[in-house]
């Protein structure tokens, strides 16, 4: 019993983990009606942003703030005026495909232009270790937690309960009423780049102390991600946090009783079962469109 609770709660760390980045995909579909398959290679790059600063001397909490301002510009702005506007009007494949791409050349100019090696990330939690009952929690599990916790509930209450938040999902869900309603439609889709810029950065902050700083750090996160938010629901803030938090406790259940191999196959597993069953995910509603 000892062991499936250290397990348990392991899982629910690199879960939260799961979760966070999840939460961009879900934030992207809610507000801007897009989806990003270069998510992963989102949280990659502020985390070698946070290295390459740390290596000038900076220390991390400042690095982090400066990463995150890159971010919101490369990964929000350039990436939204560069990519999504000039294809949105052609539909969703195109971005799709083009998101694709992008992930492919964030990888390889980041081994190219900065390294293909592994780099050493200092843990914001320390190293403190708590023993309670016999099941071993350290400080980077219970902080991990936490703070993902704390920022997939504080964007669910930005998009529900704000102006700007009900304006971002108008603008979703008919980009022309919400014009003609008065709302700055270029102005909302920004800000959920902005916003899905910033939980990249965090993501990398909690994730890259635990796998190191990698190019391809991000293709498993991202494929992960992607199935956490359709597992929760595609269309639910807090449903990316619940299928993270599933898929993270069943890939270390499943390591330690069935065999490590099976590991990476288990997000794939329940994406499956779940799409056959609940096709709009544990927390999701269904969407009926108008033809």
């Amino acid at each position: 019993m000892t062991d499936f609770l250290q397990l348990f709660l392991s899982g629910l760390a690199t879960g939260s983990i799961y979760g966070l980045a999840a939460l961009g995909f879900t934030l992207l579909w809610q507000a801007s009606g897009t989806i990003n398959f270069a998510q992963g290679e989102f949280v990659m790059l502020p985390a070698f942003m946070m290295i390459a600063f740390m290596s000038m001397g900076s220390p991390l909490l400042l690095s982090f703030v400066l990463a995150a301002m890159l971010s919101v510009l490369v990964l929000g702005w350039a990436f939204k005026r560069g990519i999504v506007d000039p294809l949105f009007k052609y539909g969703m494949m195109p971005i799709v495909v083009a998101t694709i791409g992008l992930s492919i050349a964030m990888r390889n100019g980041v081994r190219a232009g900065y390294s293909a090696e592994a780099h050493p990330f200092p843990n914001l939690f320390g190293d403190a270790i708590f023993n309670v009952a016999g099941v071993t929690v350290t400080a980077s599990n219970i902080g991990t937690l936490i703070v993902a916790l704390a920022m997939v509930l504080a964007t669910q209450a930005f998009i529900t309960r704000t102006v700007t938040g009900r304006a971002m999902q108008a603008v979703a869900q008919n980009t022309e009423s919400a014009s003609v309603l008065g709302i700055n439609v270029p102005r909302m889709i920004f800000y959920a780049f902005a916003i899905n810029a910033m939980l990249a950065c965090v993501a990398a902050l909690l994730v890259t102390s635990t796998y190191l700083g990698k190019f391809d750090m991000g293709e498993g996160l991202g494929t992960k991600a992607f199935f956490a938010a359709i597992i929760g629901g595609f269309n639910n803030s807090r449903g990316a946090l619940l299928g993270g938090l599933i898929v993270g406790v069943a890939e270390n259940l499943a390591a330690a009783y069935i065999s490590p191999a099976y590991k990476d196959a288990v997000a794939l597993l329940i994406f499956m079962v779940v799409i056959l069953f609940k096709p709009q995910g544990l927390l999701g509603k269904k969407e009926e469109r108008k033809v």
